[in-house]
């Protein structure tokens, strides 16, 4: 049964920002992560507990915040200050004019003077945010990322099953429209597609072909699970670049939450970066919404069913992967083939996933064993570890430090 409201429900990251902001000690929280994955909210609920005067503050306009502007929100939260404190929070803190350069003067001031001043950052665009913190705010700052909802978040807030989590993925904000099909693919592609590639990637970064940045997204997710070399992406979007601005592209698109390249696991990294990529939706809503499929017809057809499958996996692997923990490659050799390699605590695990997808070659995880001796070699799927089971649990649980098969 599905709900339609996660009222009350917290994201275990919540825990972690609650007790950083309740330390001593002074750093500004940074929360970075795609939109609409409940930063806001999270912010908000965790705040709210402190019991502190709260400022905020929005930067998330389509014209960008001039110069003087944090200025005013800080004497806003400094307005407000009480014996114990308050806290100021500026979402979308990166599309304000100078943002790093006015943070680090203000915050100093107050560091100076002991003003007992809260300060956290939220925003979208991760790779904006980040070269303005080491540019200006090193040693000053720390940074929590939320990715996508896991299975097991979309099931405790919404009721989500397996196959419902597979389909329609892990947006909380489109999780009541499931049951109207076309109203939550316009929801997808409106809110979700087209604002995150107008206001967090165009709008902030400089893209000489915004049109084969458009046409290489839609591509990753017609082909997520699918290594594919970077000429022929360009053959296949018809476009006279480089693989230089495809790969700077992909970049930006993964750093936005939409859509990774994963890179070849060689044991050596040099080699890894110049491998094909193979591409990966961080969220297989992103794939479903412009399929042109219901879930029903998605089951029946074996084909895609099992290549939405090899996408949620890899989303689940590349979300922890992008929040710092672990590394997640995959492995290719001639016609041996391994789904996905994750690199943590320096050591492997190996992980195939038995969709019903027809497989290359089978003897790919015995290749790979006999190459790097990987700590766990884990099969998700079939007769392996269910499907659900993989899901329901942090990446960490599957990385263990002893030699193991499943």
């Amino acid at each position: 049964m599905l709900s339609n409201s996660s009222t009350g429900f917290q994201r275990p990251y919540a825990a972690e920002l609650r007790r950083r902001l309740a330390e001593p000690r002074r750093f500004i929280q940074v929360v970075i992560g795609p939109r609409q994955v409940g930063k806001t909210t999270l912010v908000a609920q965790v705040t709210h507990e402190l019991g502190l005067p709260v400022t905020w503050a929005s930067a998330d306009e389509p014209t960008l915040r001039g110069p003087g502007w944090i200025a005013q929100q800080w004497e806003r939260a400094r307005s407000t200050l009480s014996k114990e404190g308050a806290v100021l929070v500026i979402d979308e803190a990166q599309k304000a004019v100078d943002w790093a350069e006015a943070i680090k003067r203000l915050w100093d001031e107050d560091t100076r003077a002991a003003v007992p001043l809260k300060v956290v950052l939220s925003g979208s665009a991760p790779l904006l945010i980040q070269r303005g913190l080491s540019e200006s705010l090193a040693g000053r700052f720390e940074t929590l990322y939320l990715p996508h909802w896991s299975y097991d978040e979309m099931r405790q807030a919404f009721g989500f099953n397996c196959e419902q989590y597979i389909f329609y993925g892990g947006y909380p904000g489109a999780a009541p429209l499931i049951g109207e099909h076309e109203r939550w693919v316009r929801y997808i592609r409106d809110a979700l597609i087209e604002t995150t590639i107008a206001r967090d990637v165009l709008l902030l970064a400089r893209i000489d072909k915004p049109a084969l940045l458009r046409r290489l997204f839609e591509l990753g997710c017609l082909y997520s699970g699918q290594v594919l070399s970077y000429t022929k992406m360009l053959g296949q979007l018809q476009d006279a670049g480089n693989t230089t601005t495809l790969a700077h592209y992909l970049e930006l698109l993964a750093a936005a939450g939409m859509l990774m390249g994963l890179q070849k696991y060689a044991g050596q990294a040099v080699r890894s970066r110049a491998s094909s990529p193979k591409l990966q939706a961080l969220n297989t809503a992103l794939i479903t919404a412009q399929m042109g499929m219901r879930m029903e017809e998605a089951l029946e057809d074996r084909e895609t069913w099992g290549r939405l499958v090899e996408s949620a996996v890899g989303a689940h692997l590349a979300n922890a992967a992008l929040a710092g923990r672990c590394e997640l490659y995959y492995w290719r050799e001639r016609h041996h083939e391994v789904d996905f390699v994750v690199r943590a605590r320096r050591q492997l695990t190996a992980i195939e996933v038995k969709s019903g997808r027809r497989k290359d070659a089978l003897p790919g995880m015995e290749a790979f064993c006999a190459a790097f001796n990987p700590q766990r070699a884990l099969l998700v799927g079939g007769d392996g570890i269910p499907l659900e089971e993989f899901l329901a649990r942090p990446v960490e649980h599957w990385l263990a430090r002893r030699q193991d098969s499943a």
